[in-house]
């Protein structure tokens, strides 16, 4: 069965004729969100001798077990009811492969290709993904000012991987990005197709990052989590896992009740901003006038989308 008739099943039972208003406190949580996972990459780099792969599955199992937790206890009915059917348990499914792939896919890339062009190229390219899924599913009209906002965003990306040569731009880092922000937009386009159709936030996120936390617990003990032992590792996956993953997700979910997902994964390009900030003053990677301009764009898109409109 197709993403597409899954997703239109999923909204039957109640789909806007018209787009959602984005209110100004859906689309504060979402940037506070971006800004946390912003620091993720820089984070990492202090984690000595842990993989990759191993950085990102220690985050999800214990970002997805606090969260799955949280759910149990606030919203355990709507947690529940997100396994009562075929289809919805397909799209958890599909949500919670997401989930793994974006995570791991990031933290490769940016391994290969520096904190602020990984990050850039990733969360730089979800709106686009998630703008195409939204129009396959039908879950959203792109409206002109979405466009706008989003063409200039990505343009400010672009020249922001442009003008990052000396930080390592890498082909096979930025086709790894390239897949981790496409994963990133299936994860909120299905996260978004449960809430704006009623479903409990907290279940919603708890449910898709607790069935990804049992997806990549096998990975984890695979790729040896013992640098967690270490006072540094500790504290490194307790921020990774519980500041950025679950007070982050939770943050972004609640922002869902009232913000479409094309605007929401065009408000999370704040984070890549965030990341090229640190990149360059905390890992001294150099950005040219290129990238400062990309990022100058960047923010200006940015203002675009959240402004409110005239009536």
């Amino acid at each position: 069965m197709s993403v597409r008739t899954l997703s239109q099943r999923a909204l039957s039972r109640r789909t806007p004729s018209r787009p959602a208003p984005v209110r100004v406190g859906g689309t504060a949580d979402i940037l506070v969100a971006a800004c946390l996972w912003g620091t993720t990459g820089t984070v990492r780099t202090f984690a000595d001798g842990a993989s990759n792969v191993s950085i990102a599955a220690s985050r999800i199992v214990l970002g997805g077990s606090l969260l799955l937790a949280l759910a149990l206890v606030t919203a355990r009915g709507g947690l529940f009811r997100l396994l009562s059917t075929p289809r919805d348990r397909t799209l958890v499914g599909l949500g919670a492969v997401a989930i793994a792939v974006y995570q791991a896919a990031f933290f490769v890339a940016v391994a290969r290709t520096g904190v602020a062009v990984g990050t850039v190229v990733t969360i730089g390219s979800a709106p686009a993904f998630a703008g195409l899924l939204g129009a396959l599913t039908r879950q959203a009209r792109l409206t002109p000012r979405w466009l706008a906002a989003t063409a200039g965003a990505v343009a400010g990306c672009a020249a922001l991987v442009g003008g990052g040569e000396s930080a390592g731009v890498e082909p096979i880092g930025v086709g790894l990005a390239l897949l981790s922000g496409l994963a990133y937009a299936v994860y909120a386009s299905v996260a978004s197709a449960f809430i704006t159709r009623g479903e409990d936030d907290r279940a919603v996120v708890g449910m898709l990052f607790g069935v990804a936390a049992i997806v990549l617990l096998p990975v984890l003990a695979m790729t040896g989590p013992g640098w967690m032992a270490t006072p540094s590792g500790a504290l490194i996956i307790l921020y990774l896992g519980g500041v950025t993953t679950a007070g982050g997700y939770m943050l972004f979910a609640r922002g869902l009740r009232t913000t479409p997902a094309t605007t929401a994964t065009t408000l999370t390009l704040a984070e890549p901003a965030v990341a090229a900030v640190l990149g360059v003053v905390v890992l001294d990677e150099q950005l040219g006038g290129l990238a400062l301009a990309g990022l100058a764009l960047l923010a200006a898109s940015l203002l675009l989308l959240i402004l409110p409109s005239r009536k």
